[in-house]
This record gives structure tokens, sequence and C-alpha cells, in this order.
């Protein structure tokens, strides 16, 4: 038997329309002005940035927005974001979007309330303290929508690094699964690699006795499977999926495989490819090398 604690405090909003919802939750977790932080193309497109505009008016809510957050976020844009909040005085900031305007709004929610560069809490200073963090979540991937952790690339060296704390886990997350219908396909096969990615961690455990979580798991992996083709035009049945891999209290006990992800976390910042596809394709070639080679 091994010890464990399971703390997940963030509260998931999960349903159709249910962006509508942005401004009460806000206001229920105490934001007064708010940072929108989000990357552009679908959210724009869709209307969902506008609709989570007319949810914060609605609450008399006031807002500052910053876009243009990238694939693999990058430290210049939560530099900008951190300077923006202060200037503006934004108590709570919004992610809407994937993983990656979540993560860089963690860092700038983290470097607002920080006297010191936000880049040490990716150089091992662990996050106590943060602005409240909620999102908007439009595409089925790694957790992150219920996370204490964020990866962000420096752009001095194109360092990519992680930081963890309860201080920037989201208060709330808003999962609409239409939503993750506005992607591109391209999008969405990396978020569904990303969720297998995971669940492979996870699988290739040296944890003993785990059988209930190893037929769990496959359930998933299979989901995947056998989903995805049927999918991928409508990918709306997955949406539980990331943070069942990443969240879920059967998974917390297992000592996970991590080199495969952080190997294919070190190549994204060079080839600016989704972590997704990297680490996914690291696993593969472990998977199909003979034993030997990995020894």
């Amino acid at each position: 038997m091994e010890n464990f604690t399971f703390y997940s405090p963030t509260k998931f909003v999960f349903g159709k329309g249910t962006e509508s919802q942005a401004g009460q939750l806000v206001k229920a977790f105490g934001g007064t002005k708010v940072l929108i932080h989000y990357g552009g193309g679908s959210v724009v497109r869709s209307g969902l940035l506008d609709r989570v505009k007319a949810s914060l008016d609605g609450e008399g809510i006031p807002y500052v927005e910053l876009g243009g957050v990238k694939p693999n976020p990058r430290s210049g844009l939560v530099y900008e974001g951190i300077e923006l909040c202060r200037k503006e005085g934004v108590n709570f900031v919004l992610a809407v979007g994937g993983g990656s305007s979540i993560d860089s709004s963690k860092a700038i929610a983290a470097g607002v309330v920080y006297d010191g560069d936000f880049w040490d809490f990716y150089c091992g200073k662990p996050i106590d303290k943060a602005l409240p963090v909620g999102t908007v979540l439009t595409i089925a991937a790694a957790g992150s929508e219920g996370s204490g952790d964020s990866v962000i690339t420096k752009e001095e060296g194109m360092f990519k690094r992680g930081a963890s704390g309860e201080g920037i886990r989201p208060k709330f997350s808003i999962l609409n699964p239409e939503l993750t219908q506005t992607l591109p396909a391209y999008q969405t096969a990396c978020g569904i690699t990303d969720i297998m990615a995971h669940l492979y961690e996870r699988y290739l455990t040296n944890s003993k006795d785990v059988e209930v979580t190893d037929r769990l798991i496959e359930a998933l992996l299979i989901t995947m499977r056998t989903k995805v083709p049927r999918l991928l035009p409508i990918p709306t049945t997955i949406r539980h999926a990331p943070t069942s891999c990443g969240q879920a209290p059967w998974l917390t006990r297992i000592h996970a495989a991590w080199a495969d992800h952080r190997t294919g976390t070190a190549t994204t910042s060079s080839t600016n490819c989704p972590r997704s596809t990297t680490a996914l394709t690291v696993q593969v070639w472990q998977l199909r090398c003979p034993p030997y080679l990995l020894m």
C-alpha cells in the first residue's frame, strides 16, 4: 500500500452553453477586474470570446484583453501580461482556449504578485501565491484546466521549463464540449495524442498491484482508439478524458513513467511542435524498440 493525498478543489462546470456563466463564476471567486488571456484563431472566429465578454459585462465586471498565445507559450507574452495586470489593477486571470493559454495565464497570475522574476518559479521555486485563475476550455488534452502545473518556454535560450504550486490551480473551469468542434482537425488530433501520452505514462508504471487502475486506463485508451476516427469531424465525446487521466484519484498513487514526456517536452522549444506529438513519438519508439536498446 502507498499513502497519498488527493486534493482537487477546482470547480468544473460542464455542459452546453456554460461559457455564459463565466461572469458569475468570476464574481463568485472575488474577481472585480479581469485579464482575458487567449490565443486567437478559433476563439475569435467562433464567437466564444464575444460570449465570454458579454457574460462579464452582464455581471458589471470590467476587463482587459491579451491575445497572441502560441503553442509552447513564450516568456515574452507572460512579462507583457504581468505588466498589463499591474498597470490595470487586475485581480483575476481568465484563460480562454487550450492548455497553452491556461499555462500562460498561470504564469502571469503568479508573476503579478511576486516581486522577483516570474521565471524563478520555473527554476524550482514553488508557487504558493498567485492571482486566482479561471478557464474556459476549448480542447480536450492534458488536463491543465484542473492542475497546479504550468510549462513555459523562455525565449532567451529557448529553455522550456515547468512550475507547480497550489497557487495556480484554477478556481473554476468551464467545459462546454461543443467548443471542441471549433478547432481544426490537427489541433483535435494533438489533444487526443496528449490524452493517450498521459495515459501511457501511468500505464507503464512499476507500482505493484494496480489492476483496477490498469483496467480503467485500458478503457480510456480503447475509447480513444475506437472513437477517434469518427470523432475527428465532431470531437465531443472525449471531453471528460483529459481530466480523468490527469486529475483522477485512482491515478494519484501511481509512479508514472515521465521520461518520455520530459524528452518530448525538451524538443518542443526547438521544433515548435506540440508537446503531445513529441511525447507520443518518443513513446512509440520506446514500445517498438528491442528492450536492450532501452537499458
